[in-house]
């Protein structure tokens, strides 16, 4: 007889993964065109959960309205990461790329320790549990899982829709020979990074209303975000979409039959066998 609570799991670990899939979306983006990886990207996450619990807490300003100002703020802070931190690098061994962005990750934590202390703070909202026939279901990952369907559609239309989009696809193709062909690629790499922390902002709008957070909440999710980015094959959104789903059913379903500390430690697991099987990722072109 199939267990109920089985399929529970099941549908709950495709509503996790359309989290852990906005979260590599825009990570995938950036490392797509700009070939470097964001090490701190979660912390970009951060920085967009604390600006609405400021502004929705403490100074009552609507919840939209603050997750909208979010956003920006992030998209602009993906700008700043780019200009004042990997443009110097962009020449430099990967090794020096990682190093500068891991840093960007411990300088932003110990900012955010010092600025907001190491309280877990919340908005304080109760976010609604569907059920449906005996299951129970968080409205808030429900919401997550349509805006990452949503998120995603919008992004291929406009990569593969609009001029700048077309521009984004080839510069991740041919660095060398964009230039020639009339495309500022210092124009695209400022674009693709402000849409990358754009969706870090979307990504944070999302958390906020499922998780505390705290100065090491990139601890949570930035190992996890970048292990769906390789699995998927770096750079390949379609893929990284469809890796946060299988990982998300390793720590669905893995916790269902154990704990959901077992959960995650089989999803690491599969990602440390499929590194063996196939080192560029499942889904690598």
């Amino acid at each position: 007889m199939f267990d109920i609570f089985l399929l529970e799991a099941v549908i709950n670990g495709v509503l996790l993964g359309g989290v852990l899939a906005l979260l590599a979306l825009g990570l995938n983006l950036v490392f797509g065109v700009i070939d470097v990886v964001w090490i701190c990207y979660a912390e970009l996450v951060m920085v967009g959960m604390y600006t609405i619990w400021w502004l929705f807490v403490h100074y009552g300003v609507p919840l939209p309205i603050a997750i909208a100002a979010a956003i920006a703020l992030v998209s602009l802070c993906g700008v700043a990461l780019h200009q004042l931190v990997i443009r110097p690098v962009l020449g430099t061994p990967p090794i020096n790329q990682l190093l500068v962005t891991g840093g960007v990750l411990f300088f932003m934590q110990a900012a955010a320790t010092l600025a907001f202390g190491v309280e877990f703070r919340n908005l304080g909202l109760r976010m609604p549990i569907v059920e449906v026939s005996d299951m129970f279901f968080s409205f808030a990952r429900i919401l997550a899982f349509g805006t990452a369907l949503v998120g995603v559609l919008v992004l291929w239309l406009f990569l593969t829709r609009t001029y700048l989009g077309t521009a984004i696809r080839a510069i991740s193709q041919d660095r060398e020979i964009m230039p020639l062909m009339g495309v500022d690629p210092r124009k695209i790499y400022l674009t693709t990074s402000a849409i990358g922390g754009g969706m870090a902002g979307v990504a944070a709008s999302l958390l906020a209303l499922q998780y505390d957070v705290h100065p090491a909440i990139g601890l949570s999710f930035g190992p996890i975000t970048f292990m769906i980015c390789v699995l998927g094959g770096l750079g390949n959104m379609a893929g990284g979409f469809i890796a946060a789903f299988v990982f998300a059913q390793f720590i669905s379903v893995g916790g269902f039959y154990f704990q959901i500390e077992w959960g995650y430690v089989l999803a690491f697991a599969f990602f440390i066998v499929m590194m063996f099987v196939k080192p560029q990722g499942l889904f690598s072109r």
